[in-house]
């Protein structure tokens, strides 16, 4: 950790040689541990320290960005003389607005000491747990156990200073036999929130309960999703339909149905970075503070997200998600996504299924097959099963489905009390609190022989 006044300090001395209108520097720098295993043994333990600066410089309405790895203060120097000549060469971007001023930001704690202070040691010691779980009931396990610490700050020639330290920990396992697989996952800035036993145990009983799956003819079927096959399907929504680009481009399922039933009215999406509940950040990588936005709201089609660029093209305010300068090519996209929970428990919602399918998690998802309908396709993975007359069955192979995902929630009949926070390829910055969604159907395309 390098620390918010010394940051500060040595982009103030870098700025004043600037020759442009206005200077950005933004810093993302981290440092991360990470505990692989397989076949219930660790066979990699990796640890990283790195470290993004980027610059982005204003002339008129001309915009350069430069980044290093580099903090000496001749690189910084060298990086900031790049952005410049670059911005030399660029066409003046009409809907830029100019960097922002300071603002007020919410005060959230996203940095843990036990996190950052926690060692590979520590991190086998309760690998090790979750092998022992397994061992227990003869399946070998499978995952990875990942903590770590890093900051973010943004600076620019306007006045803006925003710094966050944040800390991370999440695991993931695969109980597997010869026949059957099982997963969990847990996410939390504060380690100690993760319990890897319980883990362990939730994937070795789905890995029990599907062995020796059956298999099940393609077709329409009500369908328990759980929290990490909910997150898998709106990672994919988030990207094709919750940024601007998309919005603009009029490729997202929102572009044309603001104001309309889009889902169910047991359906609400959106995006608070202030809530600690995911893994929350306060401001975007302009430093303009997050807002609490609606995309779906009870059902009803609400925006989407904006920087400041996308959102002066549509007339709007940014909303606070702007991406680093190198990424702003992609529209503002959320980052801490919440899915609305409902009335409903898990065993619940089983209960009431006549005959259907529970789903653990998707892999190998498509969104791109007709992006404003939000059809994807994917694959069932780590503990499919067959629900019948209230009660859970056994193991199902694998099956394909490919839908609409406005269609199918738009059949929702449940959603759970609880939810909980899933990893995304962004969780440093943010991830996907999702709960358990009863849907009264989905259409399953295909089937696979495992």
């Amino acid at each position: 950790m390098i620390g918010k006044d010394k940051l500060f300090s040595t982009f103030e001395k870098v700025a004043k040689s600037s020759r442009a209108d206005e200077t950005e520097i933004v810093f993302v720098g981290n440092t991360s541990g990470l505990t692989r295993f397989a076949n219930s043994t660790i066979h990699q333990n990796v640890n990283e320290t790195n470290a993004k600066i980027l610059f982005r410089v204003v002339n008129g309405k001309k915009i350069g960005v430069a980044s290093t790895n580099s903090m000496a203060f001749n690189d910084l120097r060298a990086t900031l003389k790049n952005a410049v000549e670059i911005a030399n060469y660029q066409k003046d971007n009409k809907y830029f607005m100019g960097l922002p001023e300071q603002a007020d930001y919410a005060d959230i704690d996203t940095y843990f000491d036990n996190t950052a202070k926690y060692a590979p040691k520590e991190r086998a010691r309760m690998v090790k747990k979750v092998f022992v779980r397994g061992n227990k009931r003869k399946f070998t396990c499978a995952g990875s156990y990942a903590t770590g610490d890093g900051e973010i700050a943004v600076f620019n020639t306007k006045g803006v200073r925003c710094y966050q330290p944040v800390t991370s920990a999440s695991l993931n396992i695969i109980a597997m036999s010869e026949t059957s697989s099982g997963f969990a996952i847990g996410l939390s800035r504060d380690v100690d929130k993760i319990d890897p036993v319980a883990l362990a145990d939730i994937a070795v009983e789905k890995a029990f309960r599907s062995k020796k799956p059956k298999a099940l003819e393609p077709g329409d079927y009500e369908v328990i999703l759980e929290p990490s096959a909910i997150a898998e399907i709106f990672e994919w929504v988030n990207y094709i339909g919750f940024g601007s680009k998309s919005f603009l481009d009029k490729t997202s399922f929102l572009s044309e149905n603001i104001g309309k039933n889009v889902m169910s009215d047991l359906v609400s999406i959106y995006d608070d970075g202030a809530d600690i509940e995911g893994i929350a950040l306060p401001f975007d990588f302009e430093g303009v503070p997050r807002q609490k936005i609606f995309f779906v709201e009870k059902g009803v089609g609400r925006g989407v997200a904006f920087d400041r660029t996308s959102g002066n093209k549509n007339g709007v305010a940014s909303t606070g998600h702007a991406l680093t300068a190198d990424e702003q090519g992609e529209g503002a996209i959320p980052l801490n996504i919440f899915i609305g929970t409902g009335d409903k428990t898990r065993d619940e919602m089983i209960s009431s299924v006549k005959k259907g399918i529970l789903v653990t998690r998707f892999h190998y998802i498509n969104g791109f097959l007709d992006t404003p309908k939000a059809v994807l396709t994917g694959m069932t993975r780590d503990g499919t099963f067959l629900i019948e007359d209230g009660k859970i069955k056994h193991g199902i192979k694998n099956m394909r489905f490919t839908d609409s995902m406005m269609r199918a929630f738009s059949t929702v009949k449940g959603v759970s009390k609880d939810r909980y926070p899933i990893p995304s390829w962004w969780d440093a910055v943010g991830c996907l609190c999702c709960p358990t969604i009863h849907l009264g159907s989905l259409k399953f395309t295909g089937t696979t022989d495992f």
